[in-house]
């Protein structure tokens, strides 16, 4: 049964933490005192966003990149009551996206919930699945739930790990969730790997550039979570939205060496 998809019946599990205590602190109170004392550091802002794209590396390297987006959610804490969440595949191939079959998904600053009939109605799209493989030791997703955690109240998340996907397909889904105020999309994404620091500046400001343009043939050496990047600038250009760039740097800017960079963008649509 293609609605079914999840196997109802093995509900009720949690997805848990991989990367606490790599990319992030594993502690509660620390990890509450690094996101807010990130936020602070970030500029406040009066816009809004629909949806926002943001880096999924440890917090000392793109932690403020993020929280650039992050500030932008402030006034819609108690809006804010359902988060799709998309960001690439890492850890294993994939094709297509692969959804959870887990009902929570674990971090130190406590469980949240993920909607599952937002689930069940994703699955019923052409490249869905579900995965708890894909899910199981993927970064990209988790690192971004502290934050969401720290500015939203009350909300639930729909998790989508894209792996080798069109991005018609990505439109797809988010264009199935848009919903209204209710509703945020997160996109995580890094730039380019692994240039040295001034080529890697070039090719990152030519990405953000594209970015901007709505342009959706960015490949994966332009930026990590280009397949889900690809799909949010399809569905922002059939929204009639706009992209603006929040921040940009570098591993080379924060916390490492200049020799061997990976480039964050934080950008807003609205």
């Amino acid at each position: 049964n293609k609605h079914d998809k999840t196997g109802a019946g093995k509900r009720m599990k949690a997805r848990r933490t991989a990367v606490a205590g790599m990319f992030y602190p594993a502690d509660t109170a620390v990890l509450e005192r690094t996101v807010l004392e990130l936020l602070a550091t970030a500029p406040a802002s009066s816009d809004s966003a629909k949806a926002i794209i943001a880096p999924h590396a440890g917090y000392q390297y793109s932690g403020f990149t993020a929280a650039c987006a992050y500030r932008l959610l402030e006034d819609r804490r108690k809006m804010i009551r359902r988060v799709v969440l998309l960001g690439p595949a890492h850890r294993v191939y994939l094709r297509g996206m692969a959804l959870p079959s887990a009902d929570t998904f674990t971090t130190p600053l406590g469980d949240v919930q993920v909607d599952m009939e937002a689930v069940e109605r994703v699955l019923s799209l052409p490249g869905t699945q579900v995965s708890d493989e894909a899910h199981a030791d993927e970064h990209s997703l988790e690192v971004h739930l502290p934050f969401l955690q720290t500015v939203l109240e009350d909300f639930q998340i729909v998790p989508i790990v894209v792996g080798n996907c069109p991005a018609h397909e990505v439109e797809s889904v988010l264009s199935a969730l848009w919903g209204g105020d209710e509703t945020l999309i997160v996109v995580s994404s890094d730039l380019s790997h692994f240039h040295a620091y001034d080529m890697a500046r070039e090719i990152d400001a030519s990405t953000t550039a594209r970015i901007e343009a709505r342009d959706a043939t960015l490949h994966g050496e332009d930026a990590c979570g280009a397949n889900a990047v690809n799909g949010l600038l399809l569905a922002a250009t059939s929204q009639g939205l706009q992209v603006s760039t929040l921040d940009t740097r570098n591993s080379g800017d924060t916390a490492g060496d200049k020799s061997r960079v990976v480039g964050y963008g934080a950008y807003a649509i609205a």
